[in-house]
């Protein structure tokens, strides 16, 4: 999986650097059916041999995300696409839902390339499987799987407004003076996080244990990064939790 999330990184900086390359020379922008072809070269070229080791699909979704950048950009909706670096973001998605599999009785997923796989079900799958997005955040992978599906436009039920106050001692206080309490998840783990940096600052960068020493600051800051997805999701009242998700 590694190995996947890393070619699709590939071809998403080798075709903007291309784009780039392309624009200074004057010419057009390069459409995903041109930069298509171009893959098709990458993949069959003496120099990268191993990006045929990595599905197709998720390549070519790749390069589709490109294109979608560029279009944000165009309408003033997003920044000018940046190079992806390794570490941040890893991820790759099966678009095609013919190529998957889904076992939920078994908790097994089957993917491309990949196999059966086992999974831990958070909630149950439901509606028509659309695609699969295979990401890795603090060491682990985790698996999105988009359905689509029937919903029954639910009906507002509030018939009173209150207002609400986001600060720093209280996480939110309400017009009717009752607040919420601050989850402080950060103060919580600040001296582990302050001794694993010290201790990743005295490696050699870029070395086995400068690696080990990263791994465990990220640990820490997944942890921080649950903890306040954990409070908003659960401790949080329903009837505000969207304006938080919001601000």
């Amino acid at each position: 999986m590694r190995r996947f999330a890393g070619s699709c990184r590939f071809v998403y900086n080798k075709a903007l650097a291309l784009q780039k390359e392309n624009y200074e020379a004057g010419n057009k922008f390069i459409g995903y059916v041109a930069m298509a072809k171009h893959l098709t070269g990458w993949r069959n070229g003496l120099d990268t041999p191993w990006l045929k080791e990595a599905p197709c699909h998720p390549l070519q979704h790749a390069l589709k995300d490109l294109e979608k950048a560029y279009k944000n950009f165009f309408a003033k909706c997003a920044d000018f696409p940046r190079f992806k670096r390794k570490g941040s973001g890893d991820a790759f998605r099966y678009p095609d839902p013919k190529q998957i599999k889904l076992d939920q009785a078994n908790n097994r997923l089957f993917l491309p390339k990949l196999g059966w796989l086992r999974y831990r079900n958070s909630r149950d799958v439901l509606g028509e499987l659309r695609n699969v997005t295979v990401s890795q955040s603090g060491g682990r992978w985790f698996v999105s799987i988009q359905t689509r599906r029937e919903v029954e436009q639910p009906l507002p039920t509030a018939t009173t407004a209150i207002g609400i106050d986001v600060g720093i001692a209280r996480f939110a206080t309400m017009s009717d003076e009752s607040y919420i309490a601050p989850l402080n998840s950060f103060k919580k783990h600040q001296q582990r996080l302050a001794r694993y940096q010290r201790r990743m600052s005295r490696k050699v960068k870029f070395s086995n244990n400068w690696k080990k020493a990263k791994a465990r600051v990220q640990k820490v800051h997944t942890r921080i990064a649950n903890a306040r997805k954990d409070f908003l999701h659960n401790k949080v009242d329903p009837s505000v939790k969207t304006i938080f998700q919001r601000v």
